[in-house]
């Protein structure tokens, strides 16, 4: 029993080390967005220069691809480490640094939206940004994500369920 208390222990602190990390890296992209969308949105340009059409075409093909890359390497890596032979808290601490580096994609994301949506005026920014945030809530880690995504039966199920639970 203190072996699992320990490794749920471990667990726990692993988790919330994650969860502030990406609780910031969701966090910071939304007010910059907020504010070029209402300032575009009331009429008022940030930027008066007439930048080249191309660029345009060009940041919102670069904001795709990086949203479907995001979740073409989550995908592959999480099923990579379902695969790999490995104990509970090495799994969960790949599937953390993985979580976290979707996250840093989705940052890069939400700034270029604001980018593009500030230069631009493009709506196509507005969806792009909407569809980030689609991404961002469903995401966003949990103890059933965590067992979701890495398929836990019985034992590790248990102890992955604890994470959330106060220690009174």
């Amino acid at each position: 029993m203190e072996e699992n208390n320990g490794e749920v222990s471990q667990l726990k602190k692993e988790f919330r080390v994650l969860e502030r990390k990406v609780l910031l890296l969701i966090a910071f992209p939304l007010p910059i967005f907020s504010f070029v969308y209402l300032s575009v949105s009331n009429g008022s340009s940030i930027i008066s220069t007439v930048w080249p059409p191309f660029i345009n075409i060009l940041i919102l093909l670069l904001v795709i691809a990086l949203l479907i890359g995001q979740l073409l390497r989550f995908n592959n890596r999480v099923q990579s480490i379902k695969n790999a032979n490995l104990d509970l808290f090495n799994r969960v601490q790949l599937l953390g640094k993985a979580t976290l580096e979707r996250f840093w994609i989705l940052f890069w994301v939400g700034i270029l939206t604001a980018l593009g949506l500030m230069m631009f005026e493009n709506p196509g920014f507005t969806i792009a940004y909407a569809i980030t945030l689609v991404f961002v809530s469903l995401g966003k880690p949990t103890p059933d994500r965590i067992i979701y995504q890495l398929k836990l039966k019985k034992e590790e199920r248990d102890k992955v369920q604890q994470i959330n639970r106060r220690d009174d």
